[in-house]
């Protein structure tokens, strides 16, 4: 399975992007795709979570109303929609997948349980 998540970039503050990630190898069903990001050490930050029949989402407290995740089975797609843009958003942004529900992929990172990971993606919001 591969995860290529694709679609940073640099963006003044207020401004949007969206983020795509691209998943090959296998037809996932009941699995949740992920974004996570990490701006600086070793731990990542999780975003938000879908899962893959797109009926159910999970945000992160920071994002919501701001941030938008969506997929496309038959492209076999996740995208996020990142609106009103801020500063402390700058991070690497990675997408994962897991087979899990999407309130439950914070606690499969939390327990290393992550199943696939995608590259990053580099999302600089400047001030």
């Amino acid at each position: 399975v591969q995860l290529q998540a694709s679609g940073g970039g640099l963006v003044q503050t207020g401004g949007s992007l969206r983020l795509s990630c691209a998943v090959s190898g296998r037809t996932f069903t009941t699995h949740s795709v992920g974004w996570f990001r990490q701006a600086s050490g070793p731990d990542r930050e999780f975003v938000a979570a879908i899962n893959w029949s797109g009926d159910n989402t999970f945000y992160r407290d920071s994002v919501k109303g701001r941030f938008t995740i969506s997929r496309d089975g038959a492209k076999n797609m996740v995208y996020l929609q990142m609106n009103s843009l801020k500063p402390e958003d700058t991070a690497v942004y990675y997408c994962a997948a897991d087979d899990t529900s999407p309130t439950q992929v914070p606690t499969a990172y939390a327990m290393s349980w992550i199943e696939y990971w995608g590259q990053g993606t580099l999302v600089t919001v400047s001030s």
